[in-house]
């Protein structure tokens, strides 16, 4: 495992006006090809969802419409302040910082998903962070953790998948562009400064153990970047939540 840096560097990048995606088409496919694969993950239509760290997440409601109730946890203020103007007049829709989400009662959630969340925290805030799913998922609930960083030279296969996701949604061209921009760009600069947390497959389902999950790696990783990792994990039977 490679460590990476100061999440709350991170959180004020993705709190300014950043240019991580190269244009609108980009944003949208991004968030729906995100939301269409978490939906398999969806146990019920009256299940509680957690997303932690759900960015955006644009195409939220596709995920709301398939379940009870859906949380969108999120710790850039300005991004929080979008998403709970986006979705005011849904029902089934709410938003919160990770402190709130923190000071919940056990065992709430039927499923939980943190996607594109791991490389940007230490080991150490991430294993605090499984801490606190184990407490807050059902038993018989679904822990859900994708985008995993695998070890190697991330930003090129991160750079060739970009060009293979505007290939197939018609940004190609924006896409060489919004490569050539981010050389330049305060991401690149955190990037080099902070680094990826980076896991092998075997390492994330140690970690996912130690917090008391039983965790496989799922076939396809949820987004665009096949190299990196989606994990699906289910609480062990046996082992208490922590605190508990």
């Amino acid at each position: 495992m490679t460590e990476g840096g100061d999440a709350h560097d991170w959180v004020s990048f993705y709190d300014s006006q950043h240019s991580i995606y190269v244009n609108a088409r980009h944003r949208d496919v991004h968030y729906r090809t995100i939301a269409q694969d978490i939906l398999p993950y969806v146990p019920s239509r009256d299940a509680a969802v957690l997303d932690y760290g759900s960015g955006e997440a644009l195409h939220a409601g596709l995920i709301a419409d398939a379940c009870g109730s859906l949380v969108l946890a999120e710790a850039a203020p300005s991004v929080r302040a979008a998403l709970t103007a986006r979705f005011a007049k849904n029902p089934k829709v709410a938003v919160a910082t990770p402190e709130e989400i923190a000071a919940l009662d056990d065992e709430c959630f039927d499923l939980i998903v943190m996607h594109s969340v791991a490389q940007y925290v230490s080991a150490e805030a991430l294993d605090g962070l499984l801490a606190l799913f184990r407490r807050l998922i059902k038993p018989g609930g679904t822990l859900v953790v994708g985008d995993v960083v695998p070890p190697g030279p991330a930003p090129v296969f991160a750079s060739l998948a970009l060009l293979r996701f505007g290939a197939a949604h018609g940004f190609l061209g924006a896409a060489f562009v919004g490569l050539l921009r981010t050389l330049a760009s305060d991401y690149l600069r955190l990037r080099k400064a902070l680094g990826l947390s980076q896991y092998a497959p075997e390492a994330m389902i140690d970690r996912l153990a130690a917090a008391g999950f039983t965790a496989k790696r799922a076939p396809r990783n949820i987004g665009h970047n096949q190299r990196r990792m989606t994990f699906v994990a289910f609480p062990t039977a046996g082992i208490p939540r922590n605190g508990g």
